[in-house]
This record gives structure tokens, C-alpha cells and sequence, in this order.
């Protein structure tokens, strides 16, 4: 099987020869402790997973990658990134979203545009505060605008038509992108308070995501449209199940539908925390899948397997503690989830990004009894 079709039949439980090797990504952080353990300086980020997998004895061609179809939903233009104050420890910055955060003077602005490392911060300001802001701040978002698309992108398309990888599309969510307007805080009263303003903002990015995929879909159908909402705690999710009934569940449907419509084989969703609460609604959106599953959180991907059955899959699900202690404690872990891979529809990876207090060596332990696990060893 290509990478592509052994990628789309894992998560459709379907009958792949081996399933995807993915034991997770590392930062910056995590990619220059490792080059200290014993990671040669010349490994390209994108192929330490393959190199690791080689010093766990592999010898199988490892999945070819290749261009993917960059669509953009960020705003455009986005907001100057610089640094307004320099503290002692800290620093004051505006981000491109228009975010003013007050981060660790280690890290530099651009660090907050993608997740290249673990930057903790805290908000000062939003960029929507009032109406006037909020009326400001849409015209930032013009799905028509060329420069959110390939330059040509039926020519793309035609050379990707023949690909051998799976190419995946990621979008915001509703209440993720209103959390980035608002604030967390603002965002969680506003459902109380302005439930109506609330409404507005995420009729409004309904409607601006459904016709950026509908640009898309009329050059390309992408294996996959991944949405990230990060919006549940370590117990529950951050807003009730009503809420999320009434105000986000007709926004994932309608995706679904635009999604399975164009015959977009997967359609996933990603949140941290404990999604135990929010499956039910993704099952019902119609998404096939969900990730990080994070351990920590109080998620168990064997209790959700026989709750859920094979109505929805799974990525990730690999305790990072345990990948931080190694040795029998992670070949452990393998084994708690080894049930769920036998059973199909489960990619098994670190539960987050790999932070720097997993060792290169237990990386590679990790890599290595997960290709026993799925096939590659």
C-alpha cells in the first residue's frame, strides 16, 4: 500500500498491510536535547522520526513525502509582531493575531506565529474588545483573496493527483478562533452574557471556512480537513454540553456535510484535555477521528473504544511521562494500548508534541517497540 491508502484505511477501519509509524515530533527544545544525547546534528526535523526508526533496527522504505496544497484561513494582513517592553525575565509583545502577551524574554516574537516550541504566556489584550473592534477585525478575513490559495492551483492539483502521501488540510475551529479574538475569559462569559454577539462571530466563520473549502474542493479534494479546537480541561470540556450543542455542533455539521459532500475521505478534529464529554458530538458531526487523547488528562483510549465502538478512530494516545521514563514503564504504556491497535481504527503516537524530558534513547525505544507493534518491525 501506498502512504496515502494505508493512512485513509487505518482511520476508516479499514484493512491496511502495516499501520502509520508515527511516534511523534519533537520542538526546538526537545530537537536540541537530543542532539546533545546522540541525534546527529545534520538530521533534518522532518526525518528524525525515520532516522530513529533506523537505529531501532528498521529496514522498511520509509513513507514518501511531497508537496501539499497550502490554503490559509489566517487573517490577512496580519498584525505587526514586535516587542513593546523589555522586563527582566519577560517581555511585552503584540503577535500577528493582534494579541498583546507577555512571554519569557528567551523566546522571540515569531515563536507565537506556529508551534515551534513550548511558549507558555499570558494575555494582556485581545484584539476584539468592543463592536468597533469586531467590525475592524472581519475585513481581515476575505475568503475570495487570491493570496490564500496556491498561485496555480489547478496545476497543483493536476501534479497531486498521483501522489502516493496523504495531504491534509487544518482549519480553526469555531471555538478556537473565537477564543483567539476574545480571550479565553471574554469568551466564556460571552457565551453567558452575549450569546447573541457569540452567534454572530461564529455565523461568521462558518460561512467564511465553508467558502474557502469550497474554493478548494472545486481544484482539489484533500485526504483529509483537520480542525483544532483545544477546548477542554484536565476533568471536563470548557464550556457545558449544552452549550456546545447549541453553538458549535451546527458548525462541525455543516463542515461534515461540505466535507463528505466533495468526498474528502476523513474528516478529524483535535483537542487537548478530556474529551470524554465531546466525543458523542463528534461522532454526530460526523468526524472519523480525533486526536491528541492525552493520558494525563484523565483520557483512556480502551474505555473510549468500547464506549464508541468503530464509530469514530483515534490518533495519538501514548502517555509522553511514560516516554519520559523509558525502560519497562514505556514498554508498558505500548502494551496498555496494544488492544486499540489491534482492533483498527488507531494510530498510536506521543500524546502531544514530545517535550525535552523524553531522551533521545527512550524515543528511540519508543519508536522502535511501536514498530512492533504496527508492523514495521
Amino acid at each position: 500500500m501506498t502512504p496515502r491508502e494505508r493512512y485513509i484505511a487505518t482511520l476508516l477501519f479499514g484493512e491496511p498491510d502495516r499501520i502509520p509509524l508515527h511516534p511523534g515530533n519533537g520542538r526546538i527544545s526537545t530537537r536540541q536535547a537530543w542532539h546533545q544525547q546522540g541525534l546527529p546534528e545534520d538530521i533534518r526535523p522532518e526525518k528524525i522520526a525515520e532516522y530513529a526508526y533506523r537505529q531501532a533496527g528498521g529496514t522498511l522504505p520509509w513513507p514518501e513525502e511531497g508537496k501539499d496544497f497550502p490554503v490559509s484561513e489566517r487573517m490577512i494582513p496580519m498584525f505587526e509582531e514586535k516587542i513593546l517592553e523589555e522586563r527582566e525575565t519577560s517581555r511585552i509583545v503584540q503577535d500577528w493575531k493582534g494579541n498583546i502577551c507577555e512571554i519569557s524574554n528567551q523566546y522571540p516574537v515569531e515563536y507565537l506565529r506556529n508551534p515551534v516550541d513550548f511558549v507558555t504566556r499570558r494575555w494582556v489584550k485581545c484584539p476584539v474588545e468592543t463592536r468597533e473592534d469586531w467590525e475592524r477585525i472581519k475585513g481581515r478575513y476575505d475568503a475570495e483573496d487570491p493570496a490564500r490559495y496556491p498561485k496555480d492551483p489547478q496545476a497543483l492539483a493536476s501534479e497531486l493527483a498521483t501522489r502516493t502521501w496523504p495531504v491534509k488540510l487544518q482549519f480553526s475551529g469555531p471555538f478556537w478562533q473565537l477564543r483567539e479574538w476574545l480571550g479565553f475569559e471574554r469568551l466564556c462569559m460571552a457565551f453567558c452574557d452575549e450569546p447573541d454577539f457569540v452567534r454572530e462571530m461564529i455565523d461568521f466563520w462558518r460561512a467564511y471556512v465553508s467558502r474557502i473549502l469550497e474554493r478548494t474542493f472545486a481544484w482539489f479534494i484533500p485526504d483529509e480537513i483537520h480542525l483544532s479546537e483545544d477546548m477542554a480541561y484536565k476533568l471536563y470540556s470548557m464550556i457545558s454540553p449544552a452549550m456546545v450543542r447549541g453553538f458549535l455542533l451546527p458548525t462541525w455539521r455543516q463542515w461534515g456535510e461540505i466535507v463528505r459532500a466533495a468526498g474528502v475521505p476523513l474528516y478529524g478534529m483535535d483537542s487537548d484535555g478530556f474529551v470524554g464529554e465531546l466525543i458523542p458530538f463528534w461522532v454526530e458531526a460526523g468526524f472519523t477521528h480525533c486526536d491528541p487523547i492525552e493520558v494525563a488528562a484523565g483520557n483512556d483510549i480502551r474505555a473510549f473504544r468500547a464506549t464508541f465502538g468503530k464509530r469514530i478512530a483515534f490518533a495519538g494516545g501514548i502517555d509522553k511521562r511514560e516516554m519520559a521514563r523509558g525502560g519497562p514503564a514505556l514498554a508498558a504504556e505500548i502494551e496498555r494500548v496494544l488492544p486499540v491497535i489491534k482492533d483498527g481504527g488507531y494510530i498510536p503516537s506521543c500524546d502531544h508534541g514530545v517535550p525535552a524530558d523524553v531522551s533521545w534513547a527512550n524515543y528511540v525505544q519508543c519508536t522502535k517497540l511501536l514498530a512492533q507493534a504496527t508492523g514495521w518491525l
